[in-house]
């Protein structure tokens, strides 16, 4: 157990910086998968910014490495681009 004031506040920020995190990761998730499941091309190339947005705040901040957020989103314009 901490015994020191900064440790405990040390580990109630990273408590909330971890579920924090998690909910961003879980949402961007969310979003790439709905985003190809997507059938229509003209709904994919509205919704793509949104999810590249999520996907780059995401490389910035840490949770994700800058390299997998490029393969990410360069696999979902390769999926919009083969839409009909």
């Amino acid at each position: 157990m901490a015994h020191h004031k900064s440790a405990l506040k040390r580990i109630r920020q990273n408590d909330k910086r971890r579920l924090q995190n998690r909910y961003y990761k879980k949402t961007a998730r969310t979003a790439i998968k709905n985003l190809r499941d997507l059938k229509e091309k003209a709904e994919a190339l509205i919704f793509l910014p949104k999810v590249v947005s999520m996907i780059d705040r995401l490389a910035k901040r840490g949770n994700i490495h800058h390299n997998k957020a490029a393969n990410l989103k360069s696999g979902l314009q390769r999926h919009i681009n083969a839409l009909a």
